[in-house]
Formats: structure tokens, sequence, C-alpha cells
């Protein structure tokens, strides 16, 4: 592989926490190995269209001073484009050209399984480019810049919620994106000490949701000296029946890589118990004996579900995903320099860069069902019938990994 003198930064996909971080981490390196960073904007589409730009921005120290990484979001801007899907015959050549026109050797791109799966592509082709992950689903094989800031956001919006849950004895059901992965709803909801948490990877008992909202829901506010309650329910957007079909609107379309939009799953979820609470007659003997009831008015309990949608994504980052990126972009260059191209940062640990090939990154990774008594024996309901968590012992003398 040839050497190379400038390196193009390009961030793909949604936007989420740390991405600043690998932007920094990336051209930070390229500047202490003698290299120029530059910034390639709006992602794929602005890798397209390189060949017609006039200039493009030049990370130096001092350029790169002005970025805070602490910021959620991208300094260089995002695009859902699939490479693949553009109808232009030439469209390889014209990315060759234009990273030819300013003498780009290598690429540092950082997204998810969709991003990656251009990289995939791109790299087969040709051109040179190395993956910094990056997905706030949690569900590549390495960890992912975006998880712990999303898992931290939607803990805290969903322990926010209790407040007006409480006030007015709701039912208060947020669902959060992952699409057919539960990671961050799982994590999210944990950390909110969440009542349930629905996740694809279950397929929803709504008998057994029921059961255990009866009974934990109606015992608070018995309890209560003011007669005063809520039950928060977390749910991924992708939740799936016993049939592994979504329950979701399937109206809402697709997506530049031909993936169906999930929306609706809240509103699913909402309406199963409203339609459970009506039918039972003890929900009504309970209103009443909590002064609740109004015929007509205020006869049932009232459930809300909420979507948080890219406020999640949005904001600040956690630390760790500041972190993680700037080591992940850092890496990156490194792998780019070293001719190893084709791959997927999974980390720096004792002074190693870790990584794997992109085409196996990308390989979807689900919540693993079995690990989930340990909290049914906590009291979290995941839809199913509580199980017994049996744990295996075993000891380990160092740790590694994230979220894995």
């Amino acid at each position: 592989m040839a050497s190379i003198k400038n390196i193009g930064i390009i961030t793909s996909g949604g936007d989420c926490g740390g991405l600043n971080g690998v932007i920094k981490g990336a051209a930070g390196m390229a500047t202490a190995l003698g290299l120029k960073a530059f910034i390639i904007p709006n992602g794929y589409a602005g890798l397209y269209n390189l060949v017609d730009m006039k200039g493009l921005v030049h990370l130096d120290v001092s350029r790169l001073e002005l970025i805070n990484a602490a910021l959620a979001g991208s300094e260089a801007g995002h695009s859902r484009v699939a490479v693949k899907k553009i109808p232009d015959p030439a469209k390889y050549e014209r990315i060759a050209a234009g990273l030819a026109k300013f003498d780009i050797g290598g690429l540092v791109i950082s997204g998810g399984d969709d991003t990656g799966s251009v990289v995939v592509d791109l790299s087969e082709r040709g051109i040179a480019c190395v993956h910094a992950p990056k997905t706030m689903d949690l569900d590549l094989q390495t960890y992912s810049v975006g998880g712990d800031s999303a898992v931290n956001r939607i803990a805290r919006f969903v322990d926010e919620l209790k407040t007006t849950g409480r006030t007015h004895n709701r039912i208060m059901i947020v669902e959060v994106f992952g699409r057919y992965a539960g990671h961050t709803a799982f994590r999210g909801g944990l950390a909110a000490d969440a009542d349930c948490i629905l996740i694809p990877e279950v397929p929803a008992d709504f008998d057994v949701v029921y059961a255990h909202l009866k009974k934990v829901f109606l015992r608070r506010i018995r309890e209560s000296d003011v007669r005063a309650g809520t039950y928060t329910i977390v749910v991924a957007e992708g939740l799936q029946d016993a049939k592994g079909e979504s329950l979701t609107d399937s109206s809402a379309g697709t997506d530049a890589f031909g993936h169906k939009k999930l929306a609706g799953a809240g509103k699913y979820v909402r309406q199963q118990l409203d339609e459970r609470m009506k039918k039972d007659p003890e929900i009504k003997a309970f209103m009443q004996e909590t002064g609740q009831f109004v015929p007509t008015l205020n006869e049932i309990p009232e459930a809300r579900e909420v979507v948080p949608t890219h406020l999640v994504r949005s904001g600040f980052s956690s630390a760790f995903d500041v972190n993680f990126g700037k080591e992940a972009g850092a890496a990156a260059v490194r792998l780019l320099a070293q001719g190893i191209t084709g791959v997927t940062v999974a980390g720096v640990h004792r002074g190693e860069i870790v990584y794997m090939k992109t085409k196996n990154a990308i390989v979807q990774r689900h919540v693993e069902p079995s690990g989930l008594a340990l909290f049914e024996e906590l009291g979290v309901c995941f839809g199913r019938p509580a199980g017994k968590f049996a744990p295996k012992f075993r000891e380990e003398r160092r740790m590694g990994g994230r979220y894995l």
C-alpha cells in the first residue's frame, strides 16, 4: 500500500454521542503522524459529491480545538445513503476521482451496520477504509460509540417521567430506538428502575405484563398515604410477537437501506393494557376503593406512551463515549498507516489495537434472553413468565469488553 499523506473522515448513519470524539481522535493522531486530516461532509452523500467540491476543511490543531468532543452529533454531518443504491453506473469511479482530487489515501468512517456494509463495499473496490464502530443500538459485535450516551439518556428520561406518572397515577410507557435489538431498552430501563422492559428478543405476552402491572401498580397506590403511584414500561421500537412480526405501524415505510421504519410499539402496548383494564372488574373496584373512580370520566388508570425519539441521540455525550470515540478514531488512523484496511476497531487494550474484519463486526448482536432471569428475580417483568436464575461460576483473572 502506498504511503498515505491525507486521510478523510466520514461520519454516517444516525447521529449519537461520541462522534466528535472519533473526529478529534482521528485528526489528532493524523497530525501526530505527520498526516493531514480532512472532513468529508454529510456522510456518503458527501463522498459521492466529493469530486465537485472546491475544498475541504483541514482539521489542523487550531480547527480541531473548535470542536467540543463532549457534544453529541457530528461536526462532519451525516446522511443516510447506501452507495450501492445510487443510480449512477459510474458511482465508484466518481468516488475514486474525488479522493484522487484531494489526494486522500484512506478513510476513517464511523457508523453502524449499514455504514459498515458500505465500508465492506468500498474496501472490496480498492478504497482504503477503517471503520470506527458507532451505533446507539449496541448491536454490533464490538462496543460502538453512542451506546453508553443513549443508555444514560434513556435512563434519565424514564426516571424523570415518574414524577408526572406518580402525580396522575399513570402508567408511563417509553418507546426507544434500537430496531430489532433490545440493548438500549434493556440497559436504560434497568438503570431507571423500570418495572417492565419489553424487547424484541422476548415475544411479549401481554397477559403476563398485565398481571405484573396489577400486582405492582395497585400495591404502590394502596400503600401510599396519599394514594399515589406509577408504573413504568420501557419498550424497544422493534418489539415482536411470537411469530416474529413487529407490533408496530406497518405504514411507516422504509429507509434508504431498505429497512422498515419502526413506529408505534408504545401505542400498541398502551392499547393492549387499556383493553385489559376496561374488561377487568377488579380495576373498577380498585378505582372506587382509592377514591379515583368517576363514571365515564375516570374509570381506569390512564396509560400514556412517550416517544423521546431523537432526544436520545442529542445533547451531550457520556464521558465513556468520548473516551472510546477518541480511542477508536486514533486507532483507525494507526491501522490505515499500517496498511490494515477493511476492518473495524474493537478497541485499544494493554497497548494493542484490537480489530476485526468489518463484515464480521456488523453481524447483529442481540440481548441474550437466558441472562434476563437474574433481573426477573429482582422483580423486573420482561413480558414472559419469570424464570429462575441458575448461574454457573467461573473465576476470571482479567476482564475486558464493554456492554458485551
